[in-house]
């Protein structure tokens, strides 16, 4: 089960019966869920443009940053700014689904494709870039001097067109199967199987999303982090505990906003595979794929309030932004993003990157 298909249940099948594809009498009748669209309509809405609007708003200012005093001198700031893009790339889809939930699809099919797809490849990729900046965290602390020839801003650009490819493979099925339906005067846009292994591919869908959007990032984050607080462990500095922190937020937030729909999904897998068939219980799971779908959302949103707060440096290039275009930076014309600024001095021919800073000021 792919996250269209959640959008499926929440919004299209409910207001009649769930899973268009029982159509064989014998087979039992699925509860019927009216009150699900309803609450759908009221609730994801809001939700979506405020997501929509934070995040537009946080990743676009990471992304001037980036250009304007870092202009992507190290691995790090090429993981940092394809991070900004894949949440980017995820918002721009909100509006869209934003509109579906408080009406129907209007969009046509080739958007509808187009759409779905763009969804799962923004947040394939934004784990992906997460788990590879726990990767490049690890490499420059646990192992500074060895990484220097590994951590270079080729490596960043070959490693994020990699990762950028298995996003694109990994989202295809948003491209392939999703199609636009037209049911009782209601436009729908949702994945389409083949009614004969429907359910075989909805489970497959939802492990994939366990599996490589959790279960694997997550691993070796916890790996990359358990390694590099017992590193700093050994530090004799005071300011480690800004690096502990970060590590800390970092593997909180994405733990917080990540695993209770990871949770929901597997437990929706157990419904398409019949080994939960209670109807009370069916309903309360459709309210909680809305609500987690949403708190996921939410995390896009977030890493630029991580850098903010927790980065020195990157607080401190942000604040500066916003006094050069003395207003919104969204309207500014005179920011001069070609214009260079390089307010540290490199201590030695090595440049760290905006992160690198922070991290190695704690050691």
């Amino acid at each position: 089960m792919n996250t269209t298909d959640i959008m499926d249940t929440t919004l299209d099948e409910s207001a009649y019966a769930y899973y268009g594809y029982y159509s064989d009498t014998n087979i039992p009748k699925p509860c019927t869920k009216e009150g699900i669209k309803a609450f759908g309509e009221l609730f994801l809405p809001p939700l979506y443009i405020l997501v929509f609007l934070f995040g537009l708003l946080g990743n676009s200012i990471v992304v001037l940053v980036l250009f304007k005093y870092k202009r992507l001198k190290s691995m790090t700031d090429v993981y940092l700014l394809n991070l900004a893009i894949s949440d980017l790339l995820f918002v721009f889809s909100l509006p869209f689904w934003g509109y579906y939930a408080a009406d129907q699809w209007i969009f046509g099919i080739g958007l509808c494709k187009l759409i779905s797809w763009a969804y799962l490849v923004g947040f394939y990729s934004g784990i992906f870039f997460i788990m590879l900046m726990s990767i490049d965290r690890y490499l420059a602390i646990v192992h500074a001097v060895l990484s220097l020839r590994a951590r270079t801003l080729t490596s960043g650009v070959i490693t994020s067109l990699i990762t950028w490819s298995v996003a694109v493979f990994a989202s295809l099925p948003g491209l392939l199967f999703s199609t636009c339906i037209t049911e009782r005067n209601h436009t729908y846009c949702r994945t389409e199987y083949s009614p004969n292994n429907a359910t075989l591919l909805k489970v497959l869908s939802s492990l994939e999303i366990n599996i490589v959007g959790m279960v694997i990032p997550l691993g070796i984050m916890l790996f990359c982090y358990s390694k590099i607080i017992r590193t700093l462990q050994h530090c004799k500095n005071e300011k480690k505990n800004k690096a502990v922190k970060m590590i800390f937020a970092v593997v909180v937030l994405f733990l917080g906003f990540w695993t209770p729909y990871n949770i929901v999904l597997f437990l929706e897998s157990l419904v398409h595979l019949g080994v939960l068939q209670d109807c009370t219980f069916e309903r309360y799971l459709d309210y909680a794929i809305q609500a987690t779908e949403t708190l996921a959302f939410v995390h896009c949103c977030l890493n630029p309030v991580i850098y903010f707060f927790l980065g020195q440096k990157f607080r401190k290039y942000i604040i500066h932004l916003f006094k050069t275009c003395r207003g919104s930076f969204m309207f500014c014309q005179y920011c001069r993003l070609l214009h260079s600024y390089s307010p540290d001095t490199p201590s030695s021919s090595y440049t760290q990157s905006t992160i690198d800073h922070d991290f190695h000021d704690a050691l």
